[in-house]
């Protein structure tokens, strides 16, 4: 089989260099393993998969919340020359069938927690072999897997062959397969090393599921350069900051989306909490109100922003430390492989200040989304993958992302973009959460309609939301009409599904 030297074993590199530094920490069940013990696990298990007739191409599927588990199928699979196939766990068996259907792999590991919606699965799917894991190192199939037999050393990849297949949110219709090659995911993690500000004492804390490329790339960040990680199974504001505190834990880098830092501020514990020892925070994945970076400054943690996408392996600009205040909602020109621009049509791109499509092209963007050429054809122009996302560059080649182009509205005639209407809104003191959506007016074609989440105790007339835009927005943006909700509905990446509130409020 062709392969090439570059494309190395990652676990197998740094059970070589640092056999005994601690690698992951699995803070649920307290399970800790070192680099090389973490490298006698995934020898085993991808030795239990070739005994299970997994060759390369084949595909391996996972279902469950956050555990070391997931390491080590993911590095397992990686090895065998097999791909990764990383599932929602927060999806209906309705879903969950039409994506496994599509990936069709040849075995399903499942977390014992979402065993019920596993069974309804294979009832649709009888072809599909599973197997069932506590996620914890008790017994189960899953470690019936882990015997004698090793595999010490990678079969060999290329660049071009695949690794993963990480499927899309689905916020607009069936979720699209994309398609990670070897490239990308040693890219991945390259791409974000100097952003990251790493040094040799650098601890990761991760929090964001490992089917969402948020948590994944930085949890391949760790595995390539050899720093220990800290894995929580689901988001709890209190044990996250435990951890923070925790200085055997030694935590310094921190990734989140807005609603996590929203909730970790909110929560008693924040006040006495020592974020000293953190070197980086970051959160993306939609948009960022200044208001929630300004909270977080006074606490002393420069919260950074950054923007990426799964179809281009995670972040790709980030901001820098340096640039703030002066360049809040800005994050930085291109990281080192993967370029972008700003359109303005498929021919011009947008002068500095000037809005746009942001496209992008690089070692990090798929190659295209697993047996969908027509998809996969939509979304490329000229070698550029056009993201659907509205942004402009300022002097310095630092980017600005405005809004989704399916979330803009036009009132009157003229654009609206919902992300500088929210973030006005969220100055207010009694707001903890707002959306805003265009909804249909018989005068103007469209208003704005903000959906508000108040915060205990606080009350908010549409009157008052609009007096406090008129010094901060021109008319036309102001929301015309005021829902208040309980909550707002949010994807598995925190990402408000402005599509539910449009079809619940838009008439």
């Amino acid at each position: 089989m062709n392969h090439d030297a570059i494309y190395t074993d990652w676990v197998q590199t740094q059970a070589r260099m640092q056999p005994t530094k601690t690698a992951f920490i699995e803070f649920h069940s307290q399970r800790e393993f070192t680099w090389l013990s973490l490298h006698e696990r995934v020898s085993q298990l991808a030795a239990g998969f070739m005994q299970k007739g997994i060759k390369h191409g084949d595909r391996i599927a996972y279902l469950g919340l956050n555990s070391t588990d997931t390491i080590e199928i993911l590095c397992a699979t990686q090895r065998i020359g097999a791909v990764y196939v990383p599932l929602n766990f927060r999806l209906t068996a309705d879903e969950l069938s039409y994506i496994i259907g599509d990936a069709e792999p040849k075995l399903l590991i499942c977390d014992k927690e979402f065993l019920p919606v596993a069974q309804t699965v294979q009832v649709r799917l009888p072809w599909l072999a599973s197997i069932i894991t506590e996620c914890n190192g008790a017994p189960s199939e899953y470690e019936t897997l882990f015997n004698e037999d090793t595999v010490q050393e990678s079969v060999g990849v290329t660049g071009d062959d695949y690794a993963m297949i990480m499927y899309s949110s689905g916020t607009t219709g069936r979720p699209k397969g994309v398609i990670y090659n070897h490239r990308m995911m040693l890219s991945c993690a390259l791409n974000i090393s100097q952003s990251s500000l790493l040094d040799p004492q650098s601890g990761f804390y991760n929090v964001m599921p490992l089917f969402h490329i948020g948590g994944m790339q930085y949890a391949l960040l760790s595995l390539y350069f050899g720093h220990p990680m800290v894995m929580a199974r689901a988001f709890d504001p209190e044990e996250m900051l435990n951890c923070i505190n925790d200085r055997y834990l030694k935590i310094t880098h921190l990734g989140a989306v807005p609603a996590i830092w929203n909730a970790l501020a909110a929560h008693p514990l924040c006040e006495s909490t020592d974020f000293s020892r953190i070197k980086s925070a970051v959160t993306g994945a939609e948009s960022v109100p200044p208001a929630l970076l300004d909270t977080w400054m006074k606490k002393g943690i420069v919260l950074r922003e950054v923007y990426g996408l799964t179809e281009t392996a995670g972040v790709i600009c980030v901001t820098r430390a340096e640039d703030l205040p002066e360049k809040l909602g800005y994050t930085s020109p291109p990281l080192k492989y993967c370029d972008f621009k700003v359109m303005r049509s498929e021919q011009e791109e947008a002068a500095a200040g000037e809005l746009g499509e942001v496209w992008m092209q690089g070692a990090t963007v798929t190659p295209g989304y697993w047996r969908r050429d027509d998809a996969t054809q939509e979304a490329f122009y000229d070698g550029w993958f056009r993201s659907g996302d509205i942004g402009r560059l300022d002097s310095d080649g630092c980017l600005a992302i405005e809004d989704r182009i399916k979330d803009m509205y036009i009132s009157g005639g003229e654009n609206v973009y919902p992300a500088e209407v929210e973030a006005a809104l969220y100055e207010l003191a009694c707001i903890a959460e707002v959306a805003v959506i265009g909804v249909p007016d018989e005068r103007w074609g469209e208003v704005g309609c903000a959906v508000v989440v108040l915060k205990s105790g606080q009350s908010l007339t549409l009157d008052e939301l609009q007096e406090h835009c008129a010094t901060r927005l021109a008319k036309y943006k102001w929301p015309k009409q005021l829902k208040l909700a309980e909550l707002l509905p949010r994807n598995s990446t925190g990402k408000v599904q402005k599509f539910i509130l449009r079809h619940k409020y838009g008439g």
